[in-house]
């Protein structure tokens, strides 16, 4: 685990988001976070209609694993995820749920 003390901003400030047609949930993600906003679950088959054919592709070798980020509000935006993440599907966004770009899903919130 890193440094609790290593965040740039204040909690929830920035959040990350998870690309799901790039994830595959290898879980690096989870280990190097000392926050622990992530989680490794499966992808409900609702969720899996709505990515790309290689996405669905990539999802389906990997057994639709996804990493999520139940508590993404504790996020304080060190980076050690997007640096971490051989898929480079997470960014860090400024938090807006006013935005549904920026907006947690059904699945982040679980």
């Amino acid at each position: 685990m890193m440094d609790a003390h290593c965040g740039t901003q204040p909690p929830g400030r920035l959040v990350p988001r998870i690309d799901r047609n790039r994830g595959e949930g290898k879980g690096d993600c989870v280990a190097v976070c000392p926050f622990g906003v992530f989680s490794l679950g499966t992808l409900e088959p609702a969720e899996r209609r709505s990515l790309s054919l290689v996405g669905q592709l990539k999802g389906w070798a990997h057994g639709w694993q996804q990493a999520f980020t139940p508590r993404a509000s504790a996020c304080e935006a060190c980076g050690h995820c997007v640096r971490a993440c051989p898929e480079r599907a997470i960014t860090l966004m400024r938090a807006d749920a006013n935005n549904p770009r920026h907006a947690p899903t059904a699945a982040d919130r679980r």
